[in-house]
């Protein structure tokens, strides 16, 4: 094992000038005033200028008392004079001009490396290399010895900036274009065919339109040209955001390292200690209820009474296999698998329910919704399709639909924690879990008119496996639709906890799992792609996995407030003396 560390290999823009000193120059220096060493020559002017200050002053308060005039001199004032000017120019020789020329001609921090700085990478540079773990039977501590340093050159300097993208006179154009409105910023990857360039032009135009920075904002190593045209429109760089795992979570007899991509202390840590409570008691079990994507739109017609008729047709099972076979031809994999309809006046509302394979589906299910449409035209000619969507689907938005009849996937995960674990690993009880839960998650929520929300912090997992996987995080407000109930068992000595989870809307194809980081954490939970074994398969198991993390935290969360450690836990992880926007 090395001791030393290579350069980094950071690309050099620009070089510091370094200051030459002609040979011709004097060297004297303001030191140089007395043949003594230095600190008595500054003890020496040091004592002459204070005490040439209080004599002057003493003899201008004598002249004022007196009512002398000030410009009478006697020989001593004007030695007096003399000595306070020389010990004067010696002072701000040795101390002043340095220090004054220091804060003209210094260099911005941001431009250029200090001296100071070199010395500091050096330090941390030895102090990283050096062994952190124990040393081993087997296992040589020694630290090799460190090769002698060439002779530092401290006049040169180099930027210390991460590469950029160079602009081309050609780009610079384009920018020029971009600013003064006759370029269109949406436009430029398909006029260059290049989407990164595409984005640095767009970033750098934007930069000069508001006259803000977008330093901190990365632009390089990501792939542009994968999420042109699905995942994203006019890019000018990405978010970085840190992705901690959680487990092994062990669920339905298999381990799962599950991926939360997350900036809020504590989750990931808390999480993990629910699945080592899990995993010391058995494991989790969980139970898929339903899977079905939903898709409501809105129609109107003249009168009440053609809106019920449409109903009446719809709901009637005899009709059902022919408006199934106009629906499945969109896809391969969406299958329609019932209509709830509602009336409001003269207009209704249609809720297709329909299976969707690994995809999460909303594409797929709206298809297939329009081609009954447009088959139920020729029947009710005198029907107003106002939208495809009319809310009764209802997407991205609590709905007690979702709540009661599903959404996507529906889930219910449960464990039995044993007593030991309940007091040695969450440190708290079972009857206080118990109680604690009646009266927040049940109670509390019921008080503050909950729609889905009868848990502690379903939402925090759900956003944070989402976001992981690539999942549109936006459907994070039903897919956290959940009940939280906990219940003392054998005789009282062990614990029953379980979530159940009506709406989670995932897939595993499509969307954002195609990027590379979130189909890596897909690949991590064995999920990634679309199933060739069983259709639907790896999403139906993403969505059990994320009721299982749900349940883990849930568990943990609980008990960290029941034994009063909510506040001290999120005090020591979850703040930070240290100001990142500055690194």
């Amino acid at each position: 094992m090395e001791a030393t560390r290579l350069p980094s290999a950071k690309p050099v823009h620009d070089l510091k000038p370094r200051k030459e000193v002609s040979l011709d120059e004097d060297p004297t220096k303001a030191s140089d005033a007395l043949p003594l060493p230095l600190h008595l020559t500054n003890a020496v002017f040091f004592t002459l200028f204070f005490s040439v200050v209080y004599f002057l002053l003493s003899r201008w308060r004598e002249k004022i008392r007196t009512s002398t005039p000030l410009h009478v001199v006697t020989f001593s004032e004007i030695v007096a004079i003399i000595a306070f000017f020389a010990s004067f120019i010696y002072l701000l020789g040795f101390f002043g001009i340095d220090f004054v020329q220091s804060l003209v001609f210094r260099p911005t921090p941001d431009v250029w490396i200090s001296e100071d700085e070199e010395e500091e990478n050096e330090v941390l540079l030895r102090k990283e290399d050096a062994r952190k773990v124990p040393c081993g039977q087997a296992l040589d501590c020694a630290l090799p010895l460190l090769p002698p340093q060439a002779p530092i050159v401290a006049a040169q300097k180099v930027f210390d900036e991460k590469p950029v993208t160079v602009l081309t006179e050609e780009d610079e154009e384009i920018i020029k274009s971009v600013v003064a409105g006759t370029t269109p910023s949406y436009s430029l990857e398909s006029k260059l065919g290049d989407c990164k360039r595409a984005a640095a032009i767009r970033r750098e135009a934007l930069q000069r339109l508001t006259g803000k920075s977008l330093s901190g904002l990365p632009l390089e190593g990501f792939d542009y040209e994968s999420i042109l045209g699905q995942c994203c429109e006019m890019p000018v760089g990405y978010v970085q955001i840190p992705v901690g795992i959680a487990g092994p979570l062990l669920l339905n007899g298999k381990e799962f390292s599950v991926p939360m991509a997350t900036t809020e202390g504590c989750l990931v840590a808390s999480t993990n200690r629910g699945c080592k409570a899990i995993h010391l008691s058995g494991g989790a079990t969980s139970v898929l209820l339903k899977d079905g994507m939903t898709r409501a739109p809105v129609v109107r017609f003249g009168t009440a009474k053609r809106a019920a008729d449409l109903k009446l047709y719809l709901e009637d099972p005899n009709n059902f296999e022919t408006i199934s076979i106009v629906f499945n031809r969109s896809s391969r994999f969406g299958r329609l698998q019932g209509i709830k309809c509602a009336i409001a006046g003269k207009n209704l509302y249609m809720r297709f329910t329909c299976s969707t394979g690994d995809a999460m589906g909303m594409n797929m299910v709206s298809k297939g919704v329009q081609n009954v449409l447009d088959f139920l035209q020729t029947d009710f000619p005198d029907m107003d399709v106002l939208g495809i969507s009319g809310n009764f689907c209802s997407d991205k938005k609590p709905a007690a639909v979702n709540w009661i009849e599903g959404r996507g996937k529906s889930v219910v995960c449960e464990a039995i924690i044993k007593g030991d674990v309940v007091r040695k690993v969450l440190k708290t009880s079972v009857e206080s879990l118990v109680e604690l839960n009646m009266l927040k998650n049940l109670t509390g929520s019921a008080m503050a008119g909950a729609l889905g929300g009868f848990n502690a912090h379903a939402s925090n997992i759900v956003s944070a496996v989402f976001i992981a996987t690539g999942q549109d995080p936006a459907q994070n407000v039903e897919s956290s639709h959940c009940i939280t109930m906990m219940e003392a068992v054998n005789d009282g000595n062990d614990l029953h906890v379980s979530v159940t989870m009506p709406s989670i809307e995932v897939g595993t194809v499509g969307g954002g799992t195609q990027l590379a980081s979130q189909s890596a954490c897909l690949n991590l939970l064995g999920v990634k792609g679309a199933s060739k074994e069983v259709p639907g398969a790896n999403s139906r198991t993403l969505a059990t996995v994320v009721a299982g993390a749900v349940l883990a935290a849930e568990l943990s969360l609980m008990s960290a407030i029941a034994a009063g450690q909510l506040v001290k836990s999120h005090m020591k992880y979850n703040r930070s003396s240290k100001d990142v926007s500055k690194a």
